[in-house]
């Protein structure tokens, strides 16, 4: 359940972070970071848990406190913060969208500010057109170049959300239309139930006894900000989010065919309609038609099959040759969440996580899994407070540990010791292969020089995957979405080497990143690549966060034995030896 006030009190805090950060306030901005990262993933609205607990409850939310919690109070009472306020008049500029641009900082974004006047991405781009940008003292015309062609791909992702962003307010939504008497059947279309890595707006499709009544509901919601449109069979409205949603009412008879017209891709949909031609049937979102008479409408799965298909996933609609596959009976049984066994890519408070490795371990144990990885980062990523290959070996211990309290509690799980390796721009890791000897296993990844030539960045990469004991390379194009693109690499022969060198490619959770990408998935397993769903989780609650790995697995066609995380503990553990 989203709560909206909890994000906006995260949105806030995160700001107060950057003030601060600005300011070279030792210590706090960490401390408001947190805040808000607990804010996000609390179960429960603060409205409430104030009302239940008062201030003390407040204050014993994780990472909040008694100075925090105050500020939480103030926002619930007044709708305002007084210091949030004041930052916000001592630096009026947009710092969010400003350093949503790849390569510039804060410090950068308050410079560009103070010497330049930019106060938006809009001014930004005015100031390095005008190549004002180039003589400030950090900047240069390489970082100018930079910026304008970042600027450039920020603008081919305007307007689109993360599903990360959407997903759970699709999920409250549903709940609420589902919970009224008069809806008889509710679901989500479009990209949305195509599990897209990015989604511009949210399509429901219902079937309900009152149309009138529900599209009244529907307009009524507590965070609409605008109706586009009301109508009796579509109603368009804004959410304060800034996402656009539609409710298309149907009748029961068409739901079926309405459901998969508007759920497949526009290429996906095209395919299906030549196949019905061919059949001598018509097929369009009110039902799949013999003549004038209508012999499918109600289901999905009648429609495909009386086009001699099977059920396709709503993952696979894109026309990516999933019809042709179907139709030589070779579809892929899809990977789903309950095949994960295990989360390899784990950081603890030994580099800077939220939750020691006993408590990521519990919380992994709370969603089922069978064993966890702890990665922390190695010596050369210190913003990420990596550890040296001395604190490798002390955390060993506590690893040890905790395996063996496990082992006497007759518990199977087991909590494993890898790393996530930085890969140096020759190649070269920031650990010795006699430290990485001791480990689990490894990760190895890209965190630094990533604007090299095509072919140099390949050659780092080979170079790594070569190293006996990296057994995953994490996010592998090193893009973020809505932020900076993928750097520059020959994926085909990466995958080629990783094919050769038994070396698991990721796919990283996290819904910033979903890197590999869908494309680059399908073909990685066209290869004959292993791959790894993992969170790359710094808090426990960001375990949670897998589904998007396995909704990005599913698009890329994967099947359960395509994952390593999917494999019992001996099997794993033979794969990296």
């Amino acid at each position: 359940m989203v709560y909206s006030v909890n994000k906006e009190l995260a949105g806030i805090f995160y700001e107060i972070a950057n003030y601060l950060a600005m300011d070279k306030v030792a210590f706090k901005p960490q401390a408001y970071e947190k805040a808000a990262e607990a804010l996000e993933v609390l179960s429960e609205s603060v409205n409430d848990i104030y009302k239940q607990g008062g201030e003390k409850a407040i204050e014993d939310i994780s990472g909040v406190g008694e100075g925090l919690a105050e500020k939480i109070i103030e926002y619930l009472k007044t709708g305002k913060i007084k210091y949030y306020q004041g930052y916000k008049k001592k630096y009026p500029f947009n710092v969010q969208e400003i350093t949503s641009v790849e390569g510039v900082g804060l410090m950068m974004a308050k410079e560009l500010y103070e010497e330049l006047g930019v106060k938006n991405l809009k001014d930004l781009e005015k100031a390095v057109l005008a190549g004002k940008v180039r003589g400030l003292p950090r900047f240069g015309l390489k970082t100018e170049q930079n910026i304008l062609q970042a600027i450039e791909f920020l603008k081919k992702s305007h307007g689109r959300f993360l599903l990360a962003e959407i997903l759970p307010k699709v999920r409250e939504i549903e709940a609420k239309l589902k919970s009224q008497k008069d809806v008889i059947e509710v679901n989500v279309a479009g990209s949305v139930r195509r599990k897209k890595e990015t989604i511009g707006d949210i399509d429901f499709l219902a079937v309900s006894d009152n149309p009138e009544k529900t599209m009244n509901y529907f307009c009524s919601l507590n965070d609409v900000v605008k109706v586009w449109a009301k109508g009796n069979t579509k109603s368009s409205i804004r959410l304060s989010d800034g996402f656009d949603v539609d409710l298309r009412i149907v009748p029961k008879n068409s739901y079926g065919a309405a459901l998969q017209y508007f759920t497949g891709s526009k290429e996906h949909n095209i395919k299906l309609r030549q196949i019905a031609i061919d059949k001598g049937y018509k097929l369009n979102e009110y039902g799949l038609f013999k003549g004038e008479q209508k012999i499918a409408s109600e289901s999905e799965e009648k429609i495909y099959k009386l086009l001699g298909l099977a059920f396709i996933e709503p993952e696979m609609r894109e026309d990516r040759g999933e019809i042709e596959l179907v139709q030589k009976n070779q579809l892929p049984k899809l990977i789903e969440l309950r095949d994960i066994v295990g989360d390899l890519h784990c950081h603890s408070s030994w580099d800077g996580g939220e939750n020691s490795i006993l408590e990521m371990a519990q919380a992994a144990q709370d969603r089922g899994c069978e064993y966890l990885g702890i990665s922390d980062h190695t010596e050369f990523l210190k913003i990420e407070h990596g550890l040296t290959e001395n604190q490798f070996t002390e955390q060993r211990k506590e690893i040890d540990e905790i395996n063996s309290k496990l082992a006497i509690r007759k518990s199977k799980f087991r909590v494993l010791q890898g790393c996530e390796a930085n890969i140096m721009p020759d190649g070269s890791l920031d650990i010795s292969d006699e430290a990485l000897k001791k480990l689990d296993y490894a990760i190895a990844g890209v965190h630094s020089n990533m604007k090299m030539l095509k072919n140099e960045m390949t050659s780092r990469m080979i170079k790594a995957m070569k190293n006996p004991y990296i057994k995953i390379i994490s996010h592998p194009t090193g893009r973020l979405l809505k932020k900076r693109d993928e750097y520059q690499i020959d994926m085909d022969k990466i995958m080629r080497v990783a094919k050769e060198t038994n070396t698991a490619l990721e796919i990283n959770s996290s819904p910033i990143r979903l890197d590999l990408n869908d494309i680059n998935i399908k073909k990685a397993k066209e290869m004959g690549v292993k791959m790894i769903v993992s969170t790359d989780s710094h808090h426990q609650e960001q375990l949670s966060q897998m589904e998007y790995g396995v909704f990005q697995a599913r698009r890329g066609w994967l099947e359960k034995h395509d994952v390593i995380n999917t494999w019992s503990l001996d099997k794993l553990l033979k794969f990296f030896q």
